[in-house]
């Protein structure tokens, strides 16, 4: 399930452009102090001692449940993570309210499209919530396809990365740059064929992040910088 807008890549440039698929929290979205502030919510709830930033981004790993057994010192039952996923959840969604698209996005977006280029988002949020948050942000036209999570939440993002790819007319997996904020964005580069740049400004440290073996940057300017060089 995706939503299209505009002009499909293979109609304007054929198959040597590079396409860039975003991340969406954490990455576009400049959500981290929601996703703490969820988490902590959550872990009260469950009689769990609250996390810190620094904590989280050294911590934090999908399958999200991972992440709950290096807090906890076991993987949680499944009852238990349905309790914690949807308190998380609940708390995200008030959350993330007061939160903002990360620094210059407006202009990187504007300016990839204006240049010819495509580009979309392949988020694990779910596909129903996201779509009007991109809409509301005034930024849907700049994307050939947003896609955000169908099925259970939690996973990892390959599989969805190679259905997202192979549902876009004329983009090629070997001429496409993935700019995500977590390690789980590099590895479903990898597993679909695709290049990835990763970013510091959402749930990973540098340190985490560099363990993926790719490109590490501190703005989305560079990571849009890098990807315009990684394929030519």
């Amino acid at each position: 399930m995706g939503k299209r807008t505009g002009t499909e890549p293979g109609d304007r440039m054929g198959q040597h452009a590079t396409h860039i698929v975003w991340d969406w929290n954490g990455t576009l979205f400049h959500d981290i102090d929601a996703v703490i502030g969820a988490t902590n919510s959550a872990f009260a709830e469950i009689g769990m001692a609250p996390i810190t930033l620094e904590a989280y981004r050294e911590l934090y790993c999908v399958p999200v449940p991972r992440f709950y057994e290096r807090l906890m010192g076991r993987l949680p039952t499944e009852s238990e993570w349905q309790v914690m996923d949807e308190a998380f959840h609940r708390h995200y969604s008030t959350h993330r309210l007061g939160c903002e698209l990360a620094e210059g996005v407006h202009a990187l977006l504007e300016n990839w499209q204006s240049a010819g280029r495509s580009q979309s988002i392949l988020s694990m949020y779910g596909h129903d919530e996201l779509i009007p948050i991109v809409r509301d942000f005034g930024i849907e036209s700049r994307f050939v396809r947003v896609d955000g999570r169908t099925g259970p939440s939690g996973g990892t993002k390959s599989a969805h990365m190679v259905r997202h790819l192979a549902a876009m007319d004329g983009v090629d997996p070997g001429r496409t740059v993935v700019i995500g904020d977590a390690v789980d964005d590099a590895l479903a580069a990898r597993d679909a064929g695709a290049y990835a740049v990763l970013y510091t400004g959402g749930s990973h440290s540098r340190q985490s992040l560099e363990t993926a073996g790719v490109p590490v940057v501190d703005t989305l300017a560079e990571a849009v910088g890098l990807a315009g060089e990684i394929v030519l």
